[in-house]
């Protein structure tokens, strides 16, 4: 009797393409079986999971990277105006004459600086505050409210607040300098100070959400590092400089990133402050000019053009911190 049910199993585990095992269990049958009959692929969680990530894949691919590489296509068009788009001949011409345009050149440097400033000035006061708070300092829940605030304004807000602000005559910036004997000074007509009074006023806005990310970061790090360095002797700053900083390497690159998104929406913030597409003179970025280009002087390729040149820009910065994610196992 156990030799007859012994073989049935062996001959029903043949049909499932599995092996009997020498005390009557049976095992799976080789992946390689599997792959050469092609079961395999369809019975994977790849495909079995298809219904839930396929649907939002081919959206996003369609509507972002097909949007990309259309643009792409049309920056290598010379398309003006209204109508069909030519693309019978396709070059770099748009490329080239944005490498030798002032305006662009002009752009671009105002962009940089204006990246490197903003993103440079929000990570050290916001470091600055989540250490301030991290030291168990009264009312602190109250001034995290009060530093996180502005990030919860819209661009639209932010620039008429700062319109305000700036006003010559009657803005409390020169208020407060008058008090000192300084001023008043013409924060938005001055093409000089123009730049530096845009990143002062979004630094105003985001040094919050740096100080969020630090903080949390503060937060989770062992009181036994805190305990060691000071058995060690070290004092407070040397503590925080040798110590504590280095372990907020990963919040730093996080709070980059985002940082450089805001920075490129700072489009947002100068239309709002000027209600146009021209910024106030000194103030043009590679957003404001793509998007005048584009849509007041109707040169869409060019205006394409500049766009990719921005995209490259910004995935210049992303893919360093990508290939750090995944390197680290986090992506």
């Amino acid at each position: 009797m156990r030799y007859l049910l012994t073989a049935i199993r062996r001959l029903l585990a043949s049909k499932r393409n599995e092996e009997v095992r020498a005390d009557g269990g049976t095992v799976e049958g080789s992946e390689q079986a599997a792959r050469d009959d092609g079961s395999g692929l369809f019975d994977s969680d790849l495909v079995e999971s298809s219904p839930f990530w396929l649907p939002p894949f081919l959206l996003m691919g369609f509507f972002v990277y097909g949007a990309i590489a259309w643009n792409l296509l049309i920056s290598l068009t010379d398309h003006t105006g209204f109508g069909e788009i030519d693309y019978s001949s396709l070059d770099f011409e748009m490329y080239s004459r944005a490498f030798s345009d002032p305006q662009f050149i002009f752009a671009a440097r105002n962009t940089v600086v204006l990246i490197v400033g903003f993103i440079g000035v929000c990570l050290v006061i916001g470091l600055l505050l989540a250490i301030l708070l991290d030291r168990q300092i009264r009312f602190k829940n109250g001034f995290r409210t009060i530093y996180l605030l502005p990030m919860s304004l819209s661009f639209v807000v932010t620039a008429q607040f700062w319109l305000w602000m700036y006003n010559v005559n009657s803005g409390i910036i020169n208020q407060i300098l008058g008090l000192v004997g300084l001023g008043p000074y013409n924060w938005i007509g001055n093409p000089e100070l123009i730049l530096g009074a845009v990143i002062f006023a979004l630094v105003w806005q985001f040094s919050g959400y740096t100080m969020v990310v630090y903080l949390a970061t503060l937060q989770s790090i062992p009181n036994a590092h805190y305990e060691a360095a000071r058995v060690d002797g070290a004092s407070t700053i040397k503590m925080y400089w040798r110590v504590i900083i280095p372990q907020l390497r990963n919040a730093m690159i996080s709070a980059t990133v985002v940082l450089m998104v805001f920075a490129l929406k700072a489009f947002d913030f100068l239309y709002a402050l000027v209600g146009g597409y021209r910024p106030p003179k000194g103030a043009d970025i590679l957003p404001t000019l793509m998007v005048r280009m584009a849509y007041q002087n109707n040169e869409w390729a060019y205006g394409s053009a500049i766009a990719i040149l921005l995209f490259l820009l910004a995935l210049g910065i992303v893919a360093p911190y990508l290939y750090h994610q995944h390197k680290h196992g986090n992506l």
